[in-house]
């Protein structure tokens, strides 16, 4: 999705699970990054990583579909260079989300 020279962190972009593979205990979905509380309302935390753990998570429920949809609007909104600065971009964690928002109601 990136190259080196252009991404400074591949963290934010990070998706990650937990999962219980036998299904008897709940799984979780977080960003690599976790919650990122030292940087909460400052606009600076980068949403992507959240979009992909939700998509692991719909994968994880039985819907690819749903799941390869959001992976593509992911793909496409950073394609377009819609980018927090921690990845070389100026956009804010809300400008990022309302852009992916837009391209997964398109």
């Amino acid at each position: 999705m990136f190259t080196a020279g252009r991404c400074r962190t591949g963290l934010a972009l990070a998706a990650s699970a937990n999962l219980n593979p036998e299904r008897r205990f709940p799984s979780m979905f977080e960003p690599g990054h976790g919650s990122a509380p030292h940087i909460a309302g400052q606009g600076l935390a980068d949403p992507i990583g959240a979009a992909g753990s939700a998509a692991l998570m719909l994968e994880h429920f039985g819907l690819p579909e749903q799941a390869a949809r959001l992976n593509k609007e992911i793909e496409a909104t950073t394609a377009a260079g819609v980018l927090t600065r921690d990845v070389g971009g100026t956009a804010t964690t809300e400008d990022v989300t309302k852009a992916l928002i837009a391209a997964l109601d398109a």
